[in-house]
């Protein structure tokens, strides 16, 4: 194929909006959507390599699958390969263990099922991810193994007409899958393959419905095209269900730049695309672990000045030396077996897994030391609330049965689910139910936009089918999914200050003892791995942690409903002449994360709530 300067030109935007989303989210909110474009160039050349293969009766799909390794694997694996070396010196063990599990994964390909599952409340800021951007490069590569072996297979039954009309239909209910699935779980719509696959079998229709236009059809259709793919980047955000529905924009754009096929104009063919283009790729894999770099190593908020250059620098780099040739171009040790791309790429998959297995090589390390790490990676699995038992309607519950006719419900988020231990220790009379929701409250807006909230929610479901003597509520995560922009902001805050003084009352309506449960002590001192990562002490003061609630003191004094309600402040009881621990000598770290109870830390340390199952 002739060397295309408007597909040249679509690798330049689609990678320059990720990276200036990634570096700052304000910058460009929908930079991500850049993603969904290189996925339509895929499904387009790939498509036209495929099939013009088949018109010839001369494709070869371990032929196809050599050319993928070699544009592929070179550039992943040095980078993996310069991570792993860099991270056995500078990262500490608990944050090397992960660099090891996330670079088997994306040497296998398979970092978008691995980010898929850890997307939950509990998992690690994607910012501590060194190789999180990959995820894309395994959804495409699932596709690269799989599209050419379907339509082989299919080539052998049908005729083109045929096979280009079963590939439109597969596009349409792909699509329709999208939008199902990222309406109910959008985190695995936008990691796995089934719900990005519409977006490839997009760019691979483009070549198989080709349209001769005009110059001056080609040169609307190509400014059109630009402008609906820029519109997404202001229009959308990282709150927008994703890809779904609005991911349509970006695409339908790309395929009308690919449908027009003007590489003529100056909007693509130009020295900054042209440039930008060809180094696309490695400068997508090398940008974000030098953004994660940035944050890991605490270089401040201006780190973008020197890391977007350097993010391009490396790019032009990575090009030059690595993907625009083979190791074995040099001459040196040619024809080694260790020098070709995908034995090396499987050597080190091998070796990372190695380091994840072995928490991060940590014998390397003397005690002290290792004890502390030891804790602090136990610590980060530590958690006992267990899958719900009982259903009620459309609801989830976990039910502890007691021994009378009397009942109490804990409803909240993690933080109601951090009681489970200590109540279950109890032994107690009462029967306890849980309603509980990771990371929501149970008033409408208070959640994050592309999680389901409905279990916790709908509570008046569950107030309506059992009578309660007693109703336990937390008050921790007021302040979080709040805009960055003050007038939003001040918004947002006096509708959860409505609606959370509404759940009050209801709560009222349906018990005669309602108890709040205000925050617990949190900050990054309880963090076990940010507490090695930066030599934090073993303590934060009461002063600092209260000053983490601000909002939610800010928000007490507006509630209305507060009259004839419990209030417990665990800070008064977890913290002692302005001090609170994190850590002891005999069993590690209090906390899994910078705000989470370890189930033996809560049966030891929430005492002062026995009154309430008594």
């Amino acid at each position: 194929m002739k060397f295309r300067e408007d597909i040249n030109a679509l690798r330049a935007i689609a990678v320059i909006a990720v990276v200036i989303f990634h570096f700052n989210h304000a910058w460009l909110s929908g930079g991500f959507a850049g993603v969904d474009v290189f996925f339509v160039i895929s499904g387009f050349l790939m498509t036209m390599i495929i099939v013009k293969g088949l018109e010839r009766e001369n494709f070869s799909i371990i032929a196809f699958y050599k050319a993928r390794v070699r544009r592929i694997i070179p550039a992943l694996a040095f980078l993996c390969f310069a991570l792993m070396v860099l991270g056995c010196f500078l990262l500490s063990p608990i944050d090397y263990l992960n660099m090891g599990k996330h670079t088997s994964a994306s040497l296998t390909f398979t970092s978008n099922f691995v980010y898929w599952k850890e997307s939950n409340y509990f998992d690690a800021s994607s910012i501590e991810k060194w190789l999180l951007h990959t995820w894309s490069l395994s959804v495409e590569w699932q596709f690269y193994l799989l599209y050419p072996v379907v339509l082989v297979v299919l080539n052998k039954f049908l005729n083109l007409k045929q096979l280009k009309l079963l590939l439109v239909a597969a596009t349409i209910l792909a699509v329709l899958l999208s939008i199902y699935v990222t309406s109910n779980t959008s985190r695995a719509a936008y990691f796995l393959l089934p719900t990005r696959a519409w977006q490839m079998l997009a760019g691979g229709l483009v070549f198989l419905y080709p349209i001769a236009l005009g110059p001056k059809a080609k040169s609307f259709g190509l400014t059109f095209g630009l402008g609906l793919i820029v519109l997404s980047f202001f229009l959308f955000s990282a709150e927008t269900p994703w890809p779904g529905y609005a991911a349509l924009l970006p695409i339908i754009g790309a395929c009308l730049v690919l449908v027009s096929n003007n590489g003529e104009s100056v909007l693509v063919d130009n020295r900054v695309c042209h440039l930008i283009g060809k180094w696309s790729y490695s400068i997508y894999l090398w940008h974000w672990p030098i953004i994660v770099a940035g944050f890991y190593f605490s270089l401040g908020e201006n780190w973008w000045v020197i890391g977007l250059p350097l993010s391009v620098f490396l790019g032009a780099l990575s090009f030059k030396f690595i993907e625009s040739k083979t190791l074995a171009d040099y001459g040196l040790n040619k024809g080694r077996y260790l020098l070709k791309p995908l034995p090396a790429a499987s050597i080190l998959a091998v070796f990372s897994l190695v380091v994840f297995q072995t928490n991060g090589l940590l014998n390397r390390l003397a005690e002290p030391e290792r004890t502390l790490i030891a804790s602090a990676i136990a610590a980060k699995e530590d958690w006992s609330y267990p899958e719900a038992n009982k259903i009620i309607g459309p609801l989830k519950v976990r039910l502890i049965s007691g021994k009378t006719d009397k009942n109490i419900l804990i409803l909240g988020s993690s933080h109601a689910e951090q009681l489970y231990p200590y109540v279950k220790s109890l032994d107690s009379d009462y029967n306890v139910y849980f309603l509980t929701n990771g990371g929501c409250l149970a008033t409408p807006s208070m959640k994050h936009p592309k999680w389901n909230c409905d279990n916790l929610q709908k509570y008046q479901l569950l107030l309506d089918n059992v009578k309660f003597d007693k109703i336990v509520t937390t008050f921790f995560n007021f302040d979080v999914y709040l805009s960055d922009n003050d007038t939003k902001r001040q918004q947002q805050f006096a509708t959860r200050t409505k609606e959370y003084d509404i759940f009050l009352s209801n709560l009222k309506a349906a018990s005669k003892e309602i108890y709040l449960i205000l925050g617990e002590p949190r900050g990054e001192e309880f963090n076990p791995p940010a507490a090695i990562r930066h030599g934090l002490k073993d303590f934060m003061t009461e002063e600092d942690t209260r000053k983490t609630y601000a909002i939610h003191q800010k928000a007490l004094s507006h509630f209305t409903e507060l009259d004839g309600i419990n209030i417990i402040d665990p800070i008064e009881h977890l913290c002692s002449e302005g001090i609170c621990r994190t850590s002891n000598h005999e069993q590690g770290f209090f906390y899994r994360d910078n705000n989470h109870m370890r189930p033996w830390y809560a049966v030891k340390s929430l005492t002062y709530l026995e009154d309430i199952f008594r």
